[in-house]
């Protein structure tokens, strides 16, 4: 019997115009157009489903993340729909040519996560499992052979991933009836957006609070001022016994970021987010140290498994915020899950955008079951917009994310969504 292949890859330029209500807004971003560079890989296999991944973005630039994932059409045409996950995503990282527009970042990075995560939609869905269920159920070597540890070694070898990986086998079905039980905790950002008016913000979090959230997150970082007053609000608002975290969005140098969350510190903030460049390791690490017991968590714009495991090396992070659109897809993701167990780092992913919060669930789940075994000062962000433009949709229910047990990725968008808000399209064939 023939095996079946991939005969074509969909592209779309997906945008939704969120400027226009300020949702997303922040002090590095003040009008952010959501939008994803979304992928479709068809099948000859007679009924069978299809593979659905995309590339976060903010609006400009989004065509061009879409031409980099329709670049990697040649590779992909013909590929057995059961192919080795862990030898495509060497394939497609390790190319001699694509390589020099990275190593392993930026626009062609992304592009790969995107592949990379519909083939693992399509994996799942022909399981018959939704992706966190598929993850958790695999060996420790299944899982370690997915991994590229080139880069890695001097802070995880393959030998210490087996390792945490079989410590963890024992009580994996009771964690995974958990899950499906119980859900995973969530916190919310939607009523800290910067553009939002002081009104709007102490609605939203006494809302959040009813809801069952424990946990909020406001934007800072355009006017101190500004911030100390938003931040009382929301203090007095939510009352003592609800985390508030800060994100700044990369604003700030390292001297102004220090002396700014100080400032904010008769809040209580939690932690305060992207303070500096995701690329100064050593800045996040000299945040870090300089306000204590106020938390770093960063992540979502870190480029790679090598600058997390750097990161993780000098200390610069209290809290992993992993995306599961910046890197190269679900592989790069367990690197990185991986990683943060080994030095003990608890992993809240960043799940603003479109269709993250639809993934990131999956991540957070199988690491709960497979990797790190622990809840304790874990959560995962979650923002109520663009859900409904999703076949398999998250739900929240008293501040948790609940267990998704459809089939796939939860990352395939509705057809009718794509054709609404598709600027571009186009399909490529055998």
């Amino acid at each position: 019997m023939s095996r079946a292949r991939i005969t074509a890859v969909e592209t779309h330029d997906i945008r939704f115009p969120t400027s226009l209500q300020l949702d997303g807004s922040d002090a590095m971003n003040p009008d952010p157009d959501y939008s994803a560079a979304y992928l479709v890989l068809r099948t000859d296999e007679p009924g069978g489903p299809s593979g659905h991944g995309f590339a976060f973005t903010i609006g400009r630039g989004n065509d061009v993340q879409t031409a980099a994932i329709t670049a990697l059409t040649p590779y992909l045409i013909g590929k057995p729909v059961d192919t080795d996950l862990g030898d495509l995503w060497r394939e497609l990282v390790h190319d001699s040519q694509l390589r020099w527009l990275g190593p392993e970042k930026g626009v062609m990075h992304m592009a790969i996560g995107a592949v990379i995560n519909a083939f693992w939609d399509l994996a799942a869905k022909r399981a018959g499992l939704p992706l966190w269920q598929l993850l958790a159920r695999m060996s420790a070597e299944e899982i370690v052979h997915l991994v590229d540890f080139r880069y890695l070694t001097d802070a995880l070898t393959p030998s210490e991933a087996l390792t945490i990986l079989r410590e963890r086998t024992r009580g994996k079905p009771a964690r995974e009836a958990e899950i499906l039980a119980t859900g995973y905790p969530a916190y919310t950002t939607s009523p800290g957006w910067l553009g939002y008016d002081d009104d709007k913000l102490r609605r939203l979090c006494k809302e959040a609070v009813q809801q069952g959230f424990r946990q909020i997150k406001l934007k800072v970082g355009a006017d101190l001022d500004d911030d100390r007053r938003r931040l009382r609000i929301a203090r007095e608002t939510c009352g003592p016994d609800i985390r508030i975290a800060v994100d700044a969005n990369q604003r700030w140098d390292v001297p102004i970021a220090i002396d700014w969350i100080r400032a904010l510190a008769p809040y209580d903030p939690w932690w305060i987010e992207e303070p500096t460049s995701p690329d100064d390791i050593l800045g996040h690490a000299a945040i870090a140290r300089a306000i204590a017991p106020i938390k770093v968590a960063t992540g979502e714009h870190v480029q790679n498994r090598i600058v997390f495991k750097q990161m993780l090396q000098a200390g610069s992070l209290d809290y992993l915020q992993l995306d599961a659109a910046r890197v190269a897809g679900v592989n790069e993701n367990i690197a990185i899950l991986l990683l943060a167990a080994k030095f003990g780092v608890p992993v809240c992913p960043h799940a603003g955008g479109v269709g993250l919060c639809e993934l990131v669930q999956h991540l957070s789940m199988f690491d709960y079951v497979a990797v790190s075994g622990s809840m304790d000062d874990r959560i995962i962000e979650y923002v109520d917009h663009l859900h409904e433009h999703f076949v398999n949709p998250v739900v929240v229910r008293d501040g948790r994310y609940q267990a998704p047990t459809a089939p796939g990725f939860s990352s395939e968008m509705r057809a009718e969504s794509l054709a609404i808000h598709r600027m571009d399209s186009a399909r490529t064939r055998a």
